[in-house]
């Protein structure tokens, strides 16, 4: 496999130079296994786009957890997020959705503005699933070691979630594989590089 490093700058140029595709929007979806890296990656771009846009606006950016109405949720959320966020957005309108408590499980009640802005991101599992293709400027699919994916969750959330994740890691590689996402992203990006470099600037890039 081909590891090259890209700077994280000239994606955020890539992806101003693409067609809006949602409305005036750009949307770019950043998929990918849990635990791969997609959250991190999403902040940096989305910090990259604030340097690069004539109004140094910093885009936003939904986490498609965020959305889930719990574990049982995983892949049926994506009704919620076309109602909420992506239709008003590709008539340009505002969106807003309520963000779901994993402590308390239930949405709360304030909503979160989701403005018509040149770019939109959206991480999570499955956000570059079929259904988005024709929204979509960028496809981008990041990827890890299963071990590693599994340990960077537990760190982040605790062993008690592991039953769930565990049937969740079985659920997002069903889906996966049925969808093709990887196969069809446009950009496929390593979330655990072993080459030293600045992880604040620079990507690494597979294929």
């Amino acid at each position: 496999m081909v590891v090259v490093f890209e700077a994280y700058a000239g994606l955020a140029r890539r992806v101003l130079a693409g067609p809006a595709r949602l409305g005036r929007t750009r949307l770019v979806a950043i998929d990918g296994p849990s635990g791969a890296g997609k959250t991190v990656f999403a902040a940096r771009l989305a910090d990259a786009l604030a340097g690069v846009t004539p109004d140094a606006a910093r885009p936003p950016v939904v986490h498609t957890d965020d959305l889930l109405d719990g574990w049982d949720d995983q892949l049926t959320f994506w009704e919620r997020l076309e109602e909420q966020v992506l239709a008003p957005v590709r008539v340009g309108q505002a969106g807003a959705y309520r963000r779901y408590s994993w402590v308390r499980r239930r949405f709360l009640p304030a909503p979160v503005p989701v403005p018509v802005t040149p770019v939109l991101i959206v991480e999570g599992v499955s956000a570059a699933r079929t259904t988005a293709v024709a929204d979509l400027t960028l496809a981008v699919f990041v990827t890890a070691p299963q071990p590693l994916r599994l340990n960077r969750a537990v760190a982040r959330d605790g062993p008690t979630i592991l039953p769930e994740l565990r049937r969740w890691h079985v659920t997002e590689s069903a889906h996966f594989a049925a969808d093709g996402t990887e196969a069809r992203a446009d950009l496929i990006v390593d979330g655990a590089p072993t080459l030293p470099h600045d992880p604040t600037r620079y990507y690494c890039r597979c294929g």
